[in-house]
């Protein structure tokens, strides 16, 4: 950084060199020459002194200001110096400190293996780096990251050793919390979906002979009409007391939460009694619940099965205990039943879809975009495209998105869904600015699982930032329950740095959820679409062309645009236009449509509109 520090200088030696000679010189001219250089070789040595003193000065400051700490240590590795970094992570003092060993700051997790190679590393290489547990001055350990440097003189004897380490606590912190996150249910701090496989792929390497395990996948029967009944603040509650009496009930074993109302249960076992345990759980799980005033009974479905009888590996367990789960459930609700290879022979279709969605989603070559538009009702222009998700099966035909979504969504399906289509929107919308087809926004519609599991801000920026898509070109459709979904943290912030980002954002379906006009207040919402179910009877409809006439008032206020869904006949459209509605979205201007269909139309009608 800075030069080395040294009087040998010609300047300082010429100096030297005239105060020896001037006794010698025989005139007062030649002496008074010799000891003007004197005085200029003894300021060139004063100057690097000064400069020498400053650069001391500066490096002590930036020490002082360095939030790492800093130790130096001399060739009997007794410490010389700290800086105050060091004194605020360690609580020791310069005072306290110096001449001790940096051995008082260990904290005994390392061995003797640990340190032998440490200092064979030093000696070795000069320098050694990695992480340490260390003990502060009152006996509470933390982790630092080390850094160590050998100091040698021009002969390469140790003269020092220079430590700079780094508190890393909140940084293990953080890492074990991502890995909580990773692994844990956070509503009950159960393991989740991800948690459970490796458990029961551990559980099933160490069974030992005469050893099986039972395992038990619980539904809970009517989860939402009860959640929809007591709110979700008691819903959430009575998930995390279920939770823990079934950990109670299978001490020692291994209980976990899929996600939703569906539970998981694992027990080593010697006993040959799975069908007694299952009721016996069923017993347990069906007393009471003290939820607010009145007491709850719960149905439960089970499917259940044993390993190895059923089964030695994990994924196939896990599909094995679905279709017996479903089994209970075609049977009706509160039964139990246990996997039977005759089950799969049978065939159950919710699960033969799961699976065919799974592959549709790995190839990716039956899933496809349709794209409704969006006009002005004033001129008809448009104003925008609602991208809709759609399957098309190789034997099937066109899946309906109401049999394949909510089945993505209990499987876990719905983030890899969400982010194809996040994904493919990006990628038309780029398409079409390229061919100058279109300029309106995309709209895709956004699921609570997305903002709950799935990492839909960096999927979002990732995807905009690859197709060269400005954010205000990908607007994000969210329902009502979406928005008051407590799981998915707090919205409201996230939706602002989405809206920050440039994305438009609006409430779809707007008036059939909670419709809390003090929340909608506090969001940051650009626009609301008003249900179809309350434009289908318009203008006929006294009831519902005051909501939609209220909603369009309110919205006014709000400064919020409005977007009617639905819109099939030129009566609702009139009524919609005399209320003062601006934008439109129905049969009666374009149904969703294949892309090729969407550029085709989109090019008549400029063509039309030419001159």
């Amino acid at each position: 950084m800075w030069s080395v520090f040294t009087l040998n200088r010609p300047l300082v030696w010429t100096g030297i060199a005239a105060m020896a000679s001037m006794s010698l010189l025989p005139t007062l001219m030649l002496r008074m020459a010799a000891l003007a250089v004197v005085l200029v070789g003894g300021w060139d040595a004063w100057r690097q002194i000064r400069l020498e003193a400053t650069r001391r000065r500066l490096t002590e400051t930036a020490l002082t200001l360095s939030p790492d700490g800093v130790l130096i240590s001399n060739a009997q590795n007794r410490i010389q110096a700290v800086n105050p970094a060091f004194t605020q992570i360690t609580g020791y003092s310069d005072d306290e400190i110096r001449g001790l060993d940096p051995s008082v700051l260990s904290s005994g997790r390392h061995d003797k293996a640990f340190y032998e190679r440490y200092w064979q590393t030093l000696n070795a290489t000069g320098q050694w780096e990695g992480e340490v547990w260390n003990q502060r001055k009152h006996g509470d350990e933390f982790p630092e990251w080390l850094r160590v440097h050998v100091v040698t003189d021009a002969k390469g004897r140790v003269t020092h050793y220079v430590g700079l380490f780094t508190d890393i606590s909140r940084h293990k912190a953080r890492e074990q919390d991502l890995q909580r996150i990773g692994f844990e249910d956070p509503l009950t701090g159960l393991p989740n979906r991800r948690r459970l496989h490796d458990l029961l792929a551990s559980r099933l390497q160490r069974l030992r002979a005469g050893e099986e395990l039972d395992i038990a996948l619980i539904d809970i029967d009517g989860f939402k009409a009860v959640n929809d009944a007591m709110g979700v603040d008691k819903g959430d509650r009575l998930l995390s007391r279920f939770g823990q009496r079934l950990a109670a009930f299978v001490a020692g074993g291994v209980v976990g939460r899929l996600g939703g109302d569906e539970f998981m249960a694992i027990r080593t076992t010697t006993f040959d009694d799975h069908e007694q345990w299952v009721e016996e759980l069923r017993g347990h799980l069906s007393e009471p619940f003290e939820i607010g005033e009145t007491p709850l009974r719960l149905g439960l479905t089970i499917g259940s099965c044993r390993s190895p009888d059923d089964g030695r590996d994990a994924g196939v367990l896990f599909q094995r205990l679905e279709s017996a789960l479903y089994a209970a459930k075609r049977h009706g609700r509160n039964h139990s039943r246990r996997f039977r290879p005759s089950l799969e022979v049978e065939g159950d279709p919710q699960l033969e879809l799961l699976n065919e969605l799974r592959q549709a989603l790995a190839h990716g070559t039956q899933l496809e975009l349709f794209y409704q538009t969006q006009h002005y009702l004033d001129d008809g222009r448009l104003a925008g495209m609602e991208a809709l998700l759609r399957w098309y099966h190789p034997t099937q035909g066109m899946i309906s998105p109401a049999s394949f979504i909510p089945l993505a969504e209990r499987h876990g399906l719905m983030t890899a869904l969400g982010d194809w289509v996040i994904e493919r929107a990006c990628a038309q919308v780029a398409a079409w600015r390229q061919q100058g087809v279109s300029f309106v926004p995309v709209w895709i519609n956004i699921s609570a699982v997305q903002l709950i599991q799935g990492d839909l801000e960096a999927k979002l920026s990732a995807s905009l930032a690859k197709y060269h898509v400005p954010a205000a070109m990908l607007g994000l459709e969210l329902t009502e329950s979406v928005l008051l979904d407590e799981r998915a943290g707090d919205i409201s912030a996230r939706l602002v740095a989405l809206r920050d980002k440039g994305h438009p954002i609006a409430i779809d379906d707007f008036g059939t959820g909670y419709s809390s006009m003090a929340y909608l207040k506090q969001l940051p919402v650009d626009k609301l679409k008003l249900d179809r179910a309350f434009v289908r009877a318009l203008p006929e409809d006294s009831a519902d062309a005051a909501i939609t006439s209220a909603v369009l008032a309110m919205a006014r206020g709000l400064e919020l645009d409005v977007v009617a869904e639905g819109v099939e006949t030129e009566e609702q459209r009139d009524f919609l236009l005399a209320q003062g509605c601006a934008m439109v979205q129905g049969f009666l201007y374009a149904r969703p449509e294949r892309v090729a269909d969407v550029e085709t139309r989109l090019r008549r009608d400029a063509e039309v509109s030419l001159p």
